[in-house]
C-alpha cells in the first residue's frame, strides 16, 4: 500500500488537500496531509523560532509514524524544501519525491529563492540582513509574512483555473508565515539524492515538459540529473493551484507518479545539442574581430556601413561554454549580414536567471554604443534583432525608440513574460512597449510549432501592435520549430531567414 505525505504551499495547511486527499483514499492509498507548525489550524503554535528546520521535523516525525512500507511525498511550491530535509534525514522510508508546480532547491539554498515575488524577497532580504537567519528572532511582528489579500494571490502563482469560492477559501484560512522558514538555508547531506522523483509543471503557471527539455540541452550541468531514468514528468493544464483547480488530474497524476509512470528526458551523451548543430545556409567567410564581450563580423562594402546587432536569448547559464556568440546560428546571421554590406554583431550578455535581465539589458546597451562609436559603422543606421528569452530586452528600445534605431527585429521570441517570471520582470514587456513604438519597423519570425506558453506571448503582442497599428511585418514558418536555424534545414525554413534579413536590410538602407 502507498502512503501519500502531502506537504503545501506557503501559508496554506492540510486543508488545501481536502479533495485531492479523499479521491486517493477511493484508490486505497493512505493520505497524510500535513499542517505544519504555526500554519493553518497550527498557526497558534509559531513563534519567531519557527523556522524551516522545525518544518522539517515536522515531516520527519509524521514519516516515522507512518507504519506503510512505501511513503511518497509530495511538496507543492515550499512545501519541497521541509520535503527535501525530511527526506535525507529519512531516505530508507521514501519510494518517491514530487516536486509539485516547485523548483529543484540544492543544499544551502533558502526558500526565499523560489519566491515568485521580487518585492516579498526583497522585504525580506531587507529584514534579515547579512544574516538570513536572524530575521526570525526580530522582535514584534517582523518574524511572520502576513498572507496575500483576495486580490495579490496571483503574485505568488498563476491562479487558472481556481473557482471564486475556493479562492475565497484559501484567503479566509490563509496564516502569516514564519519568516524563518523562508530565509533559512536547506540543509542536504545527499543521502536522498538517489531517490525517484518526479516532476509535475503546472503549465499555466510556468515551463512545461518541452522547454524543460530546451534548458536541458543547453548544457547546464545543474539540470543533467534531470536525464536520469528515476526521473519523469507530467503536465496538468492548470495554474499553480491545481489542488483547488484540477483536484481529479492532480490526484490521478499522483497514481501514476507512485507508479513509476511519466515522461522521461533523454540524455544527449553522445549527441550534438541541437543550438551546437551547423548553421541551416553555408555563408561564405567574412573577417571578424572580437571586442571584448561583443564580434563584429565586417562585410566588404564601402564604410561606413549599417549594422545589426543580434541579441541571444537564455537564460543560459554562466558556465556554458562554447558561449552564445560562437553559437552556428548566431555566427551564421552575423556573417550572412555580413555578406551583404552590413556588420553583424554578435554578443555575450549576462542573462543566466530571470532575476538577470537588468544586468542583461545593460550589457546590450553598452554593446550598441561600442558599435556605434566604431568608425566603421554608421551610428545613425542600427538594428537591433533579438531571439527566444532575449526579446523581453526589447521592451527599452521598443518603449522610447532613439532615432539612429532603424528596426527592430524577433524571431521566435518571448515578448511578455511568462507566468512562472513574477513581476520582477514586468519592466520588460514587449507586448506593452510597442504601443509607443510609433513607426518604427518590426520584423517578427514567427514559428508555427512554437511552445504554446510562448506562442501565447507572440499573439499578445501582435494583438496590442494591431490596435496601436504599429509597423510590423510577420514573417511565419509554418513548419518551424523554436531555434529552427540548427534543427530544421528546409526551403522553408532557409527563405524565412533571408526574407528576414532583406527586410531588416531594407529598413537600414532607406
Amino acid at each position: 500500500m502507498t502512503a501519500f505525505i502531502l506537504v503545501s504551499e506557503t501559508h496554506t495547511g492540510g486543508w488545501i488537500w481536502r479533495e485531492v486527499a479523499a479521491r486517493l483514499r477511493e484508490s486505497g492509498a493512505e493520505v497524510y496531509p500535513v499542517t505544519l507548525t504555526g500554519m493553518g489550524e497550527h498557526r497558534h503554535l509559531a513563534g519567531p523560532g519557527t523556522d524551516l528546520e522545525t518544518h522539517i521535523q515536522d515531516v520527519v516525525q509524521l514519516i516515522d509514524h507512518v507504519d506503510a512500507p512505501q511513503v511518497v511525498m509530495a511538496g507543492h511550491g515550499y512545501g519541497i524544501h521541509p520535503v527535501l530535509g525530511a527526506a535525507d534525514r529519512r531516505p530508507e522510508r521514501i519510494a518517491r519525491i514530487v516536486h509539485l508546480d516547485a523548483g529543484l532547491p540544492q543544499d544551502g539554498d533558502p526558500a526565499l529563492k523560489l519566491v515568485p515575488d521580487q518585492a516579498v524577497r526583497d522585504r525580506l532580504l531587507h529584514r534579515s540582513g547579512e544574516d538570513a537567519g536572524q530575521a526570525a528572532g526580530q522582535a514584534g511582528d517582523d518574524w511572520r509574512v502576513p498572507p496575500p489579500p483576495l486580490d495579490e494571490w496571483q503574485r505568488w502563482g498563476s491562479l487558472a483555473g481556481v473557482p471564486a469560492d475556493a479562492l475565497a477559501r484559501l484567503t479566509r484560512l490563509a496564516a502569516p508565515q514564519p519568516v524563518g522558514t523562508l530565509t533559512q538555508p536547506l540543509r542536504l547531506s545527499g543521502a536522498g539524492s538517489e531517490l525517484p522523483v518526479t516532476g509535475v509543471l503546472c503549465t499555466a503557471n510556468g515551463p512545461g515538459i518541452a522547454m524543460v527539455e530546451l534548458q536541458v540541452g543547453l548544457g547546464d550541468p545543474r539540470l543533467q540529473a534531470l536525464t536520469d531514468p528515476r526521473v519523469s514528468f507530467f503536465e496538468l493544464d492548470t495554474g499553480h493551484w491545481p489542488m483547488l483547480s484540477t483536484p481529479g488530474e492532480l490526484a490521478d497524476v499522483l497514481l501514476r507518479a507512485a507508479a513509476g509512470e511519466g515522461h522521461r528526458l533523454s540524455p544527449t551523451v553522445g549527441e550534438q545539442p541541437a543550438h551546437l548543430r551547423p548553421f541551416l545556409m553555408d555563408v561564405p567567410e567574412r573577417p571578424r574581430e572580437r571586442v571584448g564581450n561583443v564580434d563584429l563580423h565586417l562585410p566588404d562594402a564601402e564604410q561606413p556601413w549599417p549594422a545589426v546587432v543580434f541579441v541571444h536569448g537564455g537564460p543560459v547559464p554562466a558556465g556554458v561554454r562554447p558561449t552564445p556568440r560562437d553559437w552556428p546560428a548566431l555566427v551564421g546571421y552575423g556573417q550572412y549580414v555580413a555578406g551583404l554590406g552590413a556588420v553583424g554583431v554578435t554578443l555575450d550578455h549576462r542573462l543566466h536567471d530571470l532575476s538577470d535581465y537588468g544586468r542583461a539589458a545593460e550589457d546590450v546597451a553598452e554593446a550598441v554604443e561600442l558599435v556605434r562609436a566604431d568608425p566603421r559603422v554608421d551610428g545613425d543606421r542600427v538594428a537591433l534583432w533579438y531571439f527566444s528569452g532575449g526579446g523581453p530586452l526589447s521592451a527599452d528600445w521598443l518603449a522610447a525608440p532613439p532615432p539612429w534605431l532603424r528596426c527592430v527585429a524577433a524571431t521566435y521570441p518571448i515578448l511578455a513574460p511568462l507566468p512562472s517570471w513574477g513581476p520582477a520582470t514586468s519592466r520588460f514587456r514587449p507586448a506593452t512597449a510597442v504601443r509607443t513604438a510609433g513607426h518604427l519597423p518590426i520584423v517578427l519570425t514567427r514559428v508555427g510549432l512554437e511552445l504554446p506558453e510562448i506562442a501565447a506571448t507572440v499573439e499578445e503582442f501582435l494583438t496590442a501592435a494591431k490596435d496601436c497599428e504599429a509597423n510590423v511585418e510577420v514573417v511565419d514558418v509554418p513548419l518551424g520549430h523554436h531555434g529552427f536555424e540548427t534543427i530544421d534545414h528546409t526551403g522553408q525554413t532557409r527563405h524565412a531567414v533571408q526574407h528576414a534579413v532583406r527586410s531588416v536590410l531594407r529598413h537600414l538602407r532607406s
